[in-house]
């Protein structure tokens, strides 16, 4: 594909999605192959783009207020096998092979608490130490 023909595609992609009033749209990250929902997180136009571009995801950080490659700082990386959007335009969902634990608390999924007998529970077992994943890599 031309770059031309990448720009209109990209633009194509980017008209169908229903960004709200601070330019964001919900992502879903779920691994491809079994299903398991990951995380949630924000994308903006620059990081669908980028996430397109470099074949890996890439988020807005809110808390940063710029570009997150997932996996920056952890090595924790979700390598984008397909990219979809929903009926609404109002999210999105990236089909991911995720690397590693996709949680900041070292599980593998964000979604390790249930609802169970009345009580919240949490399901799901760190993997990996907080402290290990955010040690500075040089």
């Amino acid at each position: 594909m031309t770059a031309p023909d990448r720009d209109a595609a990209l633009a194509e992609l980017l008209a169908a999605i229903a960004f709200d009033r601070d330019g964001l749209v919900t992502a879903v990250a779920q691994q491809h192959d079994s299903g398991e929902v990951l995380m949630v997180a924000w994308m903006n136009r620059e990081a669908i783009a980028a996430t397109l571009a470099e074949g890996r995801a890439v988020y807005w950080s809110r808390s940063r207020l710029r570009l997150w490659r997932k996996g920056e700082e952890s090595g924790q990386t979700q390598a984008l096998v397909e990219f979809r959007v929903d009926c609404d335009g109002d999210t999105v969902l990236l089909l991911v092979d995720q690397q590693g634990v996709a949680c900041h608390t070292g599980r593998r999924s964000c979604f390790f608490r249930a609802w169970r007998d009345g009580r919240l529970a949490e399901i799901a077992r760190v993997e990996v130490d907080p402290a290990t994943l955010y040690r500075r890599r040089d």
